[in-house]
C-alpha cells in the first residue's frame, strides 16, 4: 500500500510539474538545449519516482528526430523571447554613441587630458553584450596610445553596469554550445587582458549599481570612486558560474579570504561604504556632489607629469602582471566548463523564468 501511495504521489507531482507554465517553458528549453547539442534523446528513461528527471526526459524525448540545427534555432527563439520579456533584447540593441561615432555601445571622448569610456546602454542598465566586450577592448587599446594622461570608466544613466547581458547565451553558432563557450571564453580572456596590460592610470567612476564582471575587474583599476548609492554584487553561484576578472586572486588579497568568499561564493551584495571598508573602493562621495567632486579631482590628477604616472604604475603592477595573466587563464578555463554544464544552463533558465511573465 505504501508503494502504491508513493507511486500515486509521484504521478501527481509529475503532472503538476508539467502543467505549471513556468516549469513547462523550462522543460522546453532544457529539451531544445539537449537536442541542439546532443541530438535525439538516447539516455535510459529515469524511474517513475524520479519525477524531475522523468519530466526532463519526457520533454527531450518528445522532440523525436528534430534536427540539431532546428533545435538550435528554436532554443534561440524561445530564450530570446524570455529575455525580451525580462527587458533585454536578443538583438542586443544599443543606443548609438552619436552621429559618426566609431562605437555603437560606448561613448568615448577625450577632454582635459582624460579619456572617458562610458558604457552607453542605459535602458539595459549597461549590460555587456559580446559587441560591447569587443568595443571596450578596442577603446582601451586606443586610449593606451592616445595623448591622454588618465583613462576613466563610467556608465550612462542610473546604473554603472549590470554585468553580462544574458542574451549572450541565446546565440548558439553553427559549432554548437561548445563553440559558443570557447568563443566566449577567448573573448573574456582578451577583455581581462586589456585591463591587466593597460599602461596608464585607470579610474572607475561608479555612478550606480555594479554587477558581475563590472565588479570583478575593479581589482585591476588604480582608483575606484563610487557614489553612496552604488552597490557591488557578484551573483556567480546563483547563475551556476564562477568568478572572473582575476577576482579569485585580487579580492582575497584586498578583503581577506573570508570576506572575499562571502562576496564571490555566497553572493553578498556590498554597499558603497562596505566596499570601501573592504578595499574594493577608494573613496565614496555623496550622490548630490559625486560628479562635481570626482571630476574636479580627476582634472587635477591629469595635470601631473604623464610619464611619471605611467612609469610608476608599471613599477606597482609589474611584480604581479604575470600572476594576473595566469589567474585570468585559469578563471576562463573554469568558466568555459561552467557554461557547458547542466547546472549553469538550469540556473540561467531559472533567471529568465523569474523575470519573465509567461
Amino acid at each position: 500500500m505504501v508503494i502504491v501511495e508513493q507511486f500515486d504521489q509521484a504521478k501527481q507531482r509529475l503532472s503538476a510539474l508539467k502543467k505549471d507554465p513556468g516549469n513547462e517553458a523550462k522543460l522546453k528549453i532544457y529539451a531544445l538545449f539537449k537536442q541542439a547539442t546532443q541530438g535525439p534523446c538516447n539516455t535510459p528513461k529515469p524511474g517513475m519516482l524520479d519525477f524531475v528527471n522523468k519530466a526532463k526526459w519526457d520533454s527531450w524525448k518528445s522532440l523525436g528526430s528534430l534536427s540539431q540545427e532546428d533545435a538550435r534555432q528554436q532554443y534561440c527563439d524561445l530564450v530570446g523571447s524570455l529575455a525580451a520579456a525580462e527587458g533585454g533584447s536578443a538583438q542586443a540593441a544599443a543606443q548609438p554613441a552619436g552621429s559618426g561615432s566609431a562605437y555603437e555601445t560606448l561613448l568615448v571622448s577625450t577632454e582635459d587630458d582624460i579619456t572617458t569610456i562610458k558604457m552607453n546602454r542605459p535602458t539595459k542598465y549597461n549590460a555587456i553584450t559580446t559587441e560591447m566586450y569587443s568595443e571596450i577592448i578596442r577603446a582601451l587599446e586606443q586610449a593606451a596610445k592616445d595623448q591622454s594622461v588618465l583613462t576613466v570608466f563610467t556608465g550612462a544613466g542610473d546604473y554603472y553596469c549590470s554585468g553580462n547581458d544574458l542574451t549572450n547565451f541565446t546565440r548558439i553558432p553553427e559549432g554548437g554550445i561548445q563553440q559558443m563557450a570557447r568563443d566566449g571564453g577567448e573573448l573574456l580572456r582578451k577583455y581581462i587582458k586589456a585591463y591587466i596590460d593597460f599602461p596608464k592610470p585607470l579610474v572607475a567612476v561608479v555612478n550606480g549599481p555594479a554587477v558581475g564582471v563590472s565588479v570583478t575587474v575593479l581589482g585591476l583599476f588604480d582608483l575606484v570612486y563610487a557614489t553612496e548609492r552604488a552597490t557591488f554584487h557578484t551573483p556567480f553561484s546563483l547563475l551556476g558560474q564562477s568568478p572572473e576578472g582575476c577576482s579569485s586572486y585580487t579580492f582575497p588579497k584586498m578583503m581577506g579570504v573570508a570576506k572575499a568568499s562571502e562576496v564571490l561564493l555566497f553572493n553578498q551584495k556590498l554597499t558603497a561604504a562596505q566596499a570601501c571598508q573592504q578595499g574594493l573602493v577608494t573613496e565614496v562621495f555623496p550622490d548630490s556632489s559625486f560628479q562635481a567632486e570626482v571630476w574636479t579631482r580627476l582634472k587635477a590628477y591629469a595635470k601631473l607629469p604623464p610619464n611619471s604616472l605611467a612609469l610608476s604604475k608599471q613599477l606597482i603592477r609589474s611584480v604581479e602582471r604575470q600572476k594576473l595573466h595566469e589567474v585570468n587563464d585559469a578563471e576562463v578555463e573554469r568558466l568555459v566548463e561552467r557554461w557547458l554544464s547542466d547546472e549553469c544552463m538550469n540556473a540561467v533558465m531559472g533567471f529568465f523564468q523569474s523575470k519573465a511573465k509567461l
